[in-house]
């Protein structure tokens, strides 16, 4: 069966540290993205890799140059470090996964076909 797992939340002061992994099986994926939803908020596009050669990386405005994902093929785990983090950084975290890409925008939740449980981050002040 194809299943996301994410671990790695949980609670942090403003300015630490975090890193979230993304277990994947069953299935060889073309591309993972990790999404966020806060309380009232639309869900958004954190980061997001291509799991085809070159590994190419894609980040969301917000978190760019503060958070880094990556991938371990032979795990077939997908990361996100995620540095200096500030409360607005406080969300639910998903991983998402397709497993076909034809090009378009990375952060449209609508066009992954798996996604994880969650994993919830808090970042306190």
């Amino acid at each position: 069966q194809v299943q996301l797992v994410e671990s790695g939340g949980g609670s942090v002061q403003a300015g630490g540290s975090l890193r979230l992994s993304c277990a994947a099986s069953g299935y060889t994926f073309s591309r993972n993205t990790w999404f966020r939803q806060a309380p009232g908020k639309e869900r958004e596009g954190v980061a997001s890799i291509q799991t085809w050669i070159g590994g190419r990386t894609y980040y969301g405005g917000s978190v760019e140059g503060r958070f880094t994902i990556s991938q371990d093929t032979a795990k077939n785990t997908v990361y996100l470090q995620m540095n200096s983090l500030k409360p607005e950084d406080t969300a639910m975290y998903y991983c998402a996964a397709a497993n076909g890409w034809y090009g378009g925008n990375w952060y449209e939740p609508s066009r992954y076909n798996y996604w994880g449980q969650g994993t919830q981050v808090t970042v306190s002040s």
